[in-house]
């Protein structure tokens, strides 16, 4: 198929948004459907009305060294929305014993920083981090523990934090290559890639609204509450679209572009293959502010909690892997994380503010070696339709730097279909960590 005129992008999530915004500004016709009634999908911002204030959806966190993600934000002018230190600094706090650390890894790719103990994970020496080079000689079916040991007190205090957070996959089965790419394009790349940055206000306002400002100027249309209920193929092609408010018929120069989940994709594609199982994310927000010049997150050694998020006028924190409290009532989850959150931002003896938990079921795929071989490319057999996702193969677990590195490359294999590949500005991108 030659270059197309048009192009239905169906989702509104990272992944269509990132595939829409390249289409425009080739000077494609665009087309964007979400079934939602606001644009977003995983990573987004919204009022809570218990809470009477706005929350995000999930606790995401950017590196400056995704370069797909900080691309992305240059593009719809919002690069300035995020903050962060000055250089990469990860704090963390053992609730075991109490011991508070900052992982503090230099600017270079020279990791001089591995012989600085104030620089290190307190307790740990330098040996104890060249080990984990051994990840680089993974197999695709090894998982993360069989190339690092979990008995050690690097594993306890760092690798495994890591791991969990950024594949939502327990270590004993989360694929180790998936970990070393991570590892290997973040603090391998040097601190300067590490370093970690966050929305200033939320999700919406920095990754989602100036996005869509910028479609809207370069003419795209958007449609909410456009929900796809089938695709009718015929010669070789998709050939209509069957939305809740009617059919959409394809013409030759037409294409689209999936940028739903993974079972809606299986759902509408005949025959694909695409990740069956999946990990819950927890996250919890407390209507609290925190102490002036906290640490933008902490990480949480030994508790229930993994990271605790500083938000404007509130707490939140994150539970990767979470399938094992998914079903706890909501009051017991929150009575059980508030006191690891006053741990991490010391305070005290703070009575448990109001509060909401968020459970998500089916947040992203499970990253295990099995999963990671359903992944299926952005190209189908159908010349005129491409995928697009987390769920798809980036490389990477599901991250954001992933859904936007989907979106561009489904876009670019319409854009131009004879290289077989894409060259925009997401290839050879980092992973985000350790956030979703």
């Amino acid at each position: 198929m030659s270059r197309p005129r048009r192009v239905h992008v169906v989702g509104a999530g990272l992944a269509g948004l990132s595939a829409s915004l390249l289409l425009a500004e080739r000077g494609v016709g665009v087309v964007l459907h979400e079934a939602a009634p606001q644009a977003g999908g995983r990573c987004r911002s919204y009022l809570d009305a218990t809470l009477g204030c706005r929350i995000d959806n999930g606790n995401h966190l950017l590196i400056a060294g995704n370069h797909a993600a900080m691309g992305y934000l240059r593009r719809t002018g919002a690069a300035d929305t995020l903050i962060g230190p000055e250089e990469a600094a990860y704090a963390f706090l053992d609730l075991a014993d109490g011991e508070r650390w900052t992982l503090r890894p230099n600017a270079g790719r020279l990791p001089w920083w591995l012989f600085r103990p104030q620089r290190r994970v307190a307790g740990t020496r330098p040996l104890d981090y060249l080990r984990a080079l051994g990840l680089a000689r993974a197999g695709a079916e090894e998982v993360v523990t069989d190339r690092l040991d979990r008995r050690s007190l690097v594993f306890r205090r760092l690798w495994q934090p890591l791991a969990v957070a950024a594949l939502n996959t327990e270590a004993e089965a989360g694929s180790a290559v998936l970990l070393a790419r991570l590892l290997r394009e973040s603090f391998g790349a040097g601190g300067a890639a590490c370093r970690p940055l966050v929305p200033r206000e939320g999700l919406s306002e920095s990754l989602v609204e100036p996005a869509l400002r910028r479609l809207r100027g370069l003419g795209a249309e958007l449609r909410l509450g456009s929900r796809l209920r089938a695709i009718e193929f015929a010669g070789g092609r998709a050939a209509e679209l069957a939305f809740d408010a009617g059919g959409e018929s394809l013409a030759a120069d037409e294409a689209v572009i999936l940028a739903v989940t993974a079972p809606v994709a299986a759902r509408l594609v005949p025959d694909l293959v695409v990740p069956d199982a999946f990990r819950a994310i927890v996250n919890a927000h407390f209507r609290l502010a925190a102490p002036t010049g906290a640490p933008l997150f902490v990480g949480l050694i030994g508790g229930t909690a993994e990271w605790v998020f500083r938000k404007p006028g509130v707490l939140s924190v994150t539970i990767s892997a979470a399938d094992r409290l998914i079903d706890l009532p909501a009051e017991a989850l929150a009575a059980r994380l508030w006191p690891e959150v006053r741990r991490a931002y010391d305070l005290g003896s703070a009575e448990l503010p109001p509060w909401q938990i968020v459970k998500e079921k089916r947040a992203t795929f499970a990253a295990t070696p099995a999963q990671q071989r359903r992944r299926p490319p952005a190209a189908t057999r159908w010349p005129n339709l491409m995928l697009a996702g987390d769920f798809t193969d980036t490389g990477l677990p599901a991250t954001i730097e992933g859904a936007i590195r989907s979106g561009d490359a489904a876009a670019a294999r319409l854009l131009e279909p004879r290289r077989g590949g894409y060259t925009s500005a997401a290839a050879s991108s980092p992973a985000a960590l350790p956030g979703r």
